[in-house]
């Protein structure tokens, strides 16, 4: 539709103004150029008749006066009628004679006429005469009285038929339609080039808008002139360039919170205050994710658990911060969950999920550790004290019992001091203090030297100890004492757990990416519930299935064990069966 574009309604707008002040314009001059033709043709026939009065008045009846009027009447096209007391005495086209031609209307109809005919004074009237065919004909009629040197009365009717004058006016009318028409042409040319010039910046900056509504914020606005829409222009562009900029700036902000959300541990929801999800990050999607399954395995929507909802429900109602714990899958998980403002109003809130396993675990270890650590004390002390109260009160009968005891307290303090000893090495380890005297070590010779350490032992434990060596290449970058202390606690837990006239083996692969150590044994082996917390603080397997059953160990060896392979970036692995041994593996890269 034309009505839809600016340069329709402009241009419309100019025409139909243009057109209306043209109608008007030529309605008048129509008008004007009809009663000025009018007013002329009375003119004229008023002096004519002047003229023909002052002639008859001084020449009277003569042939040469009559002719001279009826010269004038023929050169300009009128018609003159003279009257002697009332009746027709002369007329310009039959002359004088006893009857007389009247014009073609009726005199006796019109008054004023009549009346100037009576003798009053000369009057100029219009009259239309209609034929027998009913056509219409205008007559513009003058008469007027006058006297000449006999005593009748005389009158001068004198007209004209008005289609010289229609003749003419419908000439000036249809010059004056043809001005009005090249001036409503001009105007049509004139007022679309001046609406399409004027809105051409106008269309130019919908373009543009356009392409900013698309996102694409490159596309200037041409300021095409110094006016109003030249200065629309230039606040169109700078405006863009705002847009820009206040975009690329809220985009880097979002950026910047999407990494920050994605790189933080715990999980961050919002909700709007509907409860609806709006915002979630991996971990709490992991979460989310975590809880439906539980639930029953289906993801359904966005909808969050229950305990959410609740805590959600609460903090609108309150506007308060809210806390809570929830149990997903055998995890602990705690709930921050605040209010988010807008002005006064509570819009949503914003929930902080983090996974507190390990916290839960850390405090749980720490309480065990403290209850371990009392216990493993607790049997050496009471001995001690149990035995030197006896050596005190002189309870040894005999030098042999007195020996025995002191052995006992001998062992006792042994035992004191080895907890005490791998304690501080557990906590030196766990805290990073624990530095590695790094260094070119040939593991080949050093498990040699801890075999023929732990030989004597087996023998007497009735045990066959092995020594293995596969390869060429033993060198590996390591701390000798570490790896020393690493075999040792393998081969003592492993003759520790050995049946009798069993067998340890110690076997040391060298390959092509590091060292692989081995610790094999024929003991009664590991259950699978116990396998995932052999490497634990403190565990200790079923005590009918060692066979020192009066010196068992701390529960720290092999804890021990995993946090020196780990300092070395190495891996540590146990496999294990039930009454057919157990094998740990170590590996060690070059």
């Amino acid at each position: 539709m034309i009505w839809r574009s600016v340069v329709g309604k402009l241009w419309l707008t100019i025409l139909l103004l243009v057109a209306a002040v043209l109608i008007v314009l030529m309605v008048l001059l129509d008008q004007f150029f009809e009663n000025m033709h009018l007013n002329q043709i009375e003119d004229e026939l008023m002096s004519h008749a002047s003229f023909i009065i002052t002639l008859m008045e001084e020449d009277g009846e003569t042939l040469d006066g009559m002719d001279t009027v009826q010269q004038l009447t023929e050169t300009s096209g009128t018609q003159a009628i003279i009257f002697r007391n009332e009746m027709p005495y002369w007329n310009s086209f039959q002359g004088s004679g006893d009857e007389i031609a009247i014009p073609p209307f009726q005199l006796a109809e019109i008054e004023e006429i009549s009346a100037a005919l009576e003798g009053e004074e000369a009057i100029t009237t219009q009259l239309i005469y209609e034929d027998a065919y009913e056509e219409e004909t205008g007559f513009i009629v003058v008469a007027a009285p006058f006297q000449m040197t006999d005593e009748a009365d005389y009158s001068l009717l004198l007209y004209q038929s008005l289609g010289v004058m229609e003749d003419t006016t419908q000439e000036t009318r249809r010059l004056i339609f043809l001005a009005g028409g090249i001036g409503f042409t001009l105007t049509t040319f004139f007022a679309f080039f001046l609406s399409s010039r004027v809105t051409a910046p106008l269309r130019k900056m919908r373009q543009s808008a356009l392409e900013v509504a698309k996102g694409n914020f490159d596309t200037p606005v041409p300021m095409m002139t110094r006016d109003e829409i030249g200065l629309l222009a230039i606040a169109f562009n700078r405006m863009r360039r705002q847009l820009n900029n206040n975009i690329e700036a809220l985009n880097r902000e979002k950026e910047q919170l999407s990494r920050i959300l994605s790189s933080m541990v715990d999980g961050v929801i919002t909700l709007n205050r509907q409860g609806n999800l709006l915002v979630s990050n991996p971990p709490a999607d992991q979460f989310l994710q975590s809880h439906r399954y539980e639930e029953g395995g289906e993801t359904i929507g966005e909808r969050i658990p229950e305990e959410i909802q609740a805590l959600f429900e609460t903090v609108v109602n309150t506007e308060e911060e809210q806390t809570t714990e929830i149990y997903v899958q055998g995890r602990t998980f705690g709930v921050l969950m605040s209010p988010l403002y807008h002005d006064k109003f509570v819009r949503g809130v914003v929930a902080v999920i983090r996974d507190m396993t390990e916290e839960r675990q850390n405090d749980k270890l720490r309480k065990d550790f403290i209850a371990n650590v009392s216990h493993e004390l607790r049997t050496p002390i009471a001995m001690l004290q149990g035995y030197s109260e006896a050596m005190i009160d002189d309870v040894a009968q005999s030098r042999e019992e007195e020996k025995e005891m002191s052995q006992i307290i001998y062992d006792e303090s042994l035992r004191m001091g080895r907890l005490v000893n791998e304690l501080l090495d557990m906590a030196r380890m766990e805290s990073g203090q624990l530095t590695m005297q790094m260094e070119r070590v040939d593991l080949f010779t050093l498990s040699g030297k801890v075999f023929r350490k732990f030989k004597p032992m087996a023998e007497d434990a009735n045990i066959n100890l092995y020594h293995e060596t596969h390869g060429s290449d033993p060198w590996v970058e390591a701390d000798a004492d570490r790896v020393e202390q690493v075999m040792t606690n393998l081969l003592h837990n492993a003759l520790r757990h050995a049946d009798y006239e069993g067998s340890v083996t110690l076997k040391v692969v060298a390959q092509e990416e590091g060292i692989k150590i081995e610790v094999m044994d024929t003991g009664a082996g590991i259950s699978e519930e116990d396998i995932p917390f052999v490497f634990e603080r403190f565990h200790k397997g079923d005590k009918a299935r060692t066979r020192d059953k009066n010196h068992g160990g701390t529960g720290l060896g092999l804890a021990i064990v995993k946090n020196i392979i780990e300092n070395h970036g190495g891996k540590l692995s146990v496999q294990s069966k039930l009454d057919k041994g157990s094998t740990f593996t170590v590996f060690l890269y070059r």
